[in-house]
């Protein structure tokens, strides 16, 4: 299928072409043609699918037949902010539209300047919008277009009471296209009261993608940054996006990382504007080698040739697992996955396991100095380095190992 076969303005295919976009991704084939018939949607879509012009193509092509109508796009980070925009200024071009970018972070007086002067599309952070209309500064009477992008990311940074809020502001019939990688119950009971009969499209993948090899490596939590600096000389590494699950720990590893003279710079919500992009240039210019990010900061980077995602920590939320190591491996390159599990993080990398129905095979580093026995709960493998570029390794032949779980006195015990 092709783009022109949406029946979209050629103002548009010429954006689109412009790109160098040939084929539609499935999101893209589900989505436009429901989007152009002004059906309100409810997709299920993780980042990396091509969500965000999915949804632009739709609004670009209303804009040229509905010269006064306005669009509200909501994201949860900045980050996801701008790559919304320089979609909509990618595809727009032809059509010079009046895009403004109402963000934290950034001076709120320029945003009433470019708001006074005109806007057809508006991309937010929940947080600065609502301090816009407390203002007075910005009204949404006349939305007829809004996009939740990343909706669950929303509601776990606490942003639900300022979108309905928000929401609140909107009046008349408009079109509501929300795009999540989860429903939880809260976003179920809010779209119900603002969607009128939503197409809803399922795209999210509960497995990763076939180009990344996944491999574990038990530890305990003491010992992780002295593992991860075995795992940093050991593996073919290029570029990596090191996750943790807080800013307190992504501060302290980047810290000790620059300390050993590596490259890394760090993204989270504590960060300024100016600090978050000096580490993505930096990242995508190849000046830094690691990237240190919490999962939250990390929604709507688009960062090209990663050759590694480590889980410095096991995320809790299985779907955060399958976004974090998509990362690596993209547009059919190859690329590797190595999550550090301590024993009190057990259980949710089995849930993990379970989500993305795979074992994920446990390794250990030779003659790295474990202060007790790696818990190996799947097959164990053959002892190896650390993979590099989606080689895998074959499961072990003849005996079966012993297999090994963690007491509460941390103690071993046999389990046969």
């Amino acid at each position: 299928m092709q783009f022109k076969q949406f029946g979209v303005h050629p103002l548009v295919l010429e954006g689109i072409d412009a790109q160098g976009f040939t084929e539609p991704t499935p999101v893209q084939v589900r989505v436009i043609p429901e989007a152009l018939k002004r059906h309100d949607i409810r997709a299920c879509a993780q980042t990396g699918t091509g969500k965000t012009v999915a949804f632009v193509i739709p609004i670009l092509n209303y804009l040229l037949s509905h010269p006064h109508s306005h669009t509200l796009i909501m994201v949860p980070t900045r980050e996801l902010g701008n790559q919304v925009f320089k979609v909509f200024q990618q595809l727009g071009k032809q059509m010079k539209v009046k895009c403004v970018l109402i963000l934290g972070g950034t001076k709120i007086n320029k945003q009433i300047r470019q708001i006074q002067q005109g806007t057809e599309v508006i991309v937010a952070t929940p947080g600065r919008l609502l301090d816009h209309l407390n203002r007075k500064t910005l009204s949404l009477k006349g939305v007829d277009t809004l996009v939740l992008d990343e909706a669950d990311r929303m509601l776990d940074m606490g942003f639900l009471p300022d979108i309905q809020r928000i929401l609140s502001h909107l009046h008349g019939r408009h079109q509501t296209m929300l795009f999540s990688a989860t429903f939880p119950l809260q976003i179920q009971k809010l779209v119900a009261r603002f969607q009128k009969n939503p197409v809803t499209i399922d795209l999210a993948p509960s497995t990763p993608a076939n180009t990344v090899t996944q491999m574990a490596y038990p530890v305990t939590n003491p010992q992780k940054e002295e593992l991860l600096f075995s795992l940093l000389e050991n593996a073919n590494l290029t570029s990596a996006i090191i996750f943790c699950r807080t800013k307190r720990r992504t501060n302290r590893l980047t810290s000790t990382l620059k300390r050993i003279g590596k490259a890394v710079a760090a993204i989270h919500s504590d960060k300024s504007q100016s600090a978050r992009n000096q580490a993505i240039t930096g990242f995508g210019q190849k000046r830094v080698q690691l990237l240190i990010a919490t999962d939250i900061a990390s929604r709507g980077l688009d960062l090209k040739d990663v050759s590694h995602v480590i889980n410095f920590d096991v995320p809790h939320h299985p779907e955060d697992y399958v976004h974090r190591i998509g990362r690596t491996g993209r547009a059919q390159a190859r690329g590797d996955a190595f999550t550090l599990v301590s024993p009190d993080e057990e259980i949710h990398f089995s849930q993990i396991e379970k989500f993305i129905q795979k074992t994920i095979p446990r390794g250990v580093i030779p003659d790295f100095p474990y202060h007790a026995p790696p818990r190996l709960i799947s097959k164990p493998h053959t002892k190896h380095p650390a993979p590099s570029h989606g080689q895998g390794h074959g499961h072990g032949h003849g005996k079966k190992k012993k297999k090994f779980r963690f007491r509460k006195r941390g103690h071993f015990k046999h389990r046969r």
